[in-house]
């Protein structure tokens, strides 16, 4: 068996030993348990008889929950006992997991992931080893199933995660682990609390699981583990073609994708966009289902141009062909922004990178060398003689209108973003000039025609905009 344990630990390069520094410290995650105990034997019998693992450090980790009261503390004594027999180091934390709020599992897993990544951070160890089994995978597999998991979700426990927690024992069934110890004589703790039936998982093991292998498949944990591999498998592939969106960094920001782009791509490739999307977005996808997903899908088929769609941490918008991924929240500043301009002078726009620069120019001295020059308006229409004028910039505000050149009338701003497409969250926070009260530049739709430079122009007030 042990023999299985080193060729799967090769398969997944779990660790990294080609030089006496490479990736050595390994803390064992020993909770007394027969898995967890099988392992810490197990790698210290291939440490001292395989080549490959011959710079192979290790110690061992456990966590006290406090959960069963003196049964916890027999269960660290016992971890405690055994490191030292095995003369090696030992890294314990004790919690007060019942004291905690929320649900007692993820309390408990909260702890554990958070004293691993201390070990490791203080380069304690390199890896923390953990001890799920064949059968592990097949109850984890299966409860996903029950709960309508995605494919995502099927890859079940990982062989590696991070390249930092490794599961070398999940080939090997805890029939065969328990086997094993009885047949070297070695002991291991109960946890009464693994009989406790009222858990979820608890049930599957001791009810459905046993039902379905007698009833159905003997061999069902191989069948539940090879689907786990299969699903992992194809998100790997996916992950290598560079299809999917990346990460941006420093920070995640709302994240935008093409409603077309959805629509027609093949519903296996749209899926993983979405899923891809509000893992970006969101951090996970706790709590994000099939109906979620499709939903986000059938917004970006539909014929209509604005949607919503809210999911627990993440607020999906569709505003004409675009598709917004953000955490739930305003899309802009709550408050209507103006600030005063100098002419020659820049400002940025509040809450953004964006820079609005205004200067004047004689028309000879006028070039294009770029495309930030946004639009041109006639200086003398500004400039009375009593010094200079007084405009600012503000954000659009609901019932802004002017006349645009070419127009006879005025329009209000809002169709001209309807007639541009331009999407819903990017309307509360666009920039407007105004003088006197009156607009006379909007961004993308230009000077209003009482502004505009005609032939007899000869001082221009030049409008940039950068950074959008």
């Amino acid at each position: 068996m042990l023999d299985r344990v080193a060729e799967f630990i090769a398969r997944h390069r779990m660790f990294d030993l080609g030089t006496p520094e490479a990736g050595q410290r390994v803390g064992v995650a020993v909770s007394g348990g027969a898995d967890s105990v099988f392992l810490l034997h197990g790698l210290r019998e291939l440490a001292r008889h395989l080549d490959s693992l011959r710079n192979l450090r290790l110690s061992v980790i456990h966590v006290e929950h406090g959960i069963r009261g003196r049964a916890s503390v027999a269960d660290a004594e016992f971890v405690a006992q055994l490191a030292s027999t095995f003369a090696l180091p030992f890294h314990i934390r004790h919690a007060d997991v019942p004291a905690m709020d929320g649900n007692l599992e993820q309390a408990a897993r909260n702890v554990r992931q958070a004293f691993y990544a201390e070990l490791i951070a203080a380069r304690a160890v390199d890896r923390v080893a953990t001890g799920h089994t064949r059968t592990d995978q097949a109850e984890t597999v299966l409860y996903r199933i029950l709960r309508g998991s995605g494919l995502t979700g099927l890859s079940g426990i990982l062989p590696v995660t991070g390249e930092v927690l490794i599961r070398p024992l999940l080939e090997i069934d805890r029939s065969e682990i328990e086997a094993w110890l009885r047949e070297h004589g070695v002991a291991w703790r109960e946890d009464e609390t693994n009989r406790d039936r009222t858990y979820a998982r608890n049930r599957l093991r001791h009810e459905i699981l046993p039902l379905l292998r007698d009833g159905f498949n003997p061999q069902l944990d191989q069948a539940l583990s090879n689907l786990a591999t299969l699903a992992r498998d194809e998100e790997a592939y996916w992950k290598s073609q560079g299809l999917l969106p990346q990460p941006p960094t420093p920070n995640p920001q709302p994240l935008i994708l093409c409603a077309s782009q959805l629509a027609d791509a093949p519903p296996a490739l749209a899926r993983r966009l979405v899923r891809r999307a509000v893992e970006i977005v969101k951090g996970d996808l706790h709590g994000i289902d099939f109906a979620h997903v499709e939903r986000v899908l059938e917004m970006a088929r539909s014929a209509e141009g604005h949607d919503r769609m809210q999911a627990p941490g993440l607020d999906v918008c569709r505003s004409f062909d675009w598709i917004r991924f953000a955490p739930p929240g305003p899309w802009a500043p709550a408050a209507d922004f103006s600030v005063s301009l100098q002419i020659p002078g820049s400002v940025e726009l509040p809450g953004s990178l964006t820079r609005i620069t205004l200067q004047v120019l004689e028309k000879e001295e006028l070039a294009r060398p770029c495309a930030t020059v946004v639009n041109e308006l006639d200086w003398r229409r500004f400039y009375r003689g009593e010094g200079a004028p007084s405009l600012e910039l503000r954000n659009w505000r609901p019932g802004d209108q002017y006349r645009r050149v070419g127009q006879t009338k005025p329009e209000k701003v809002k169709f001209f973003f309807q007639e541009a497409r331009v999407p819903l969250w990017e309307r509360r926070d666009w920039p407007i000039i105004t003088y006197d009260g009156k607009i006379v530049w909007a961004r993308r739709f230009g000077a209003a025609a009482e502004f505009a430079t005609g032939p007899e122009t000869r001082s221009v007030l030049q409008v940039a905009e950068t950074g959008w």
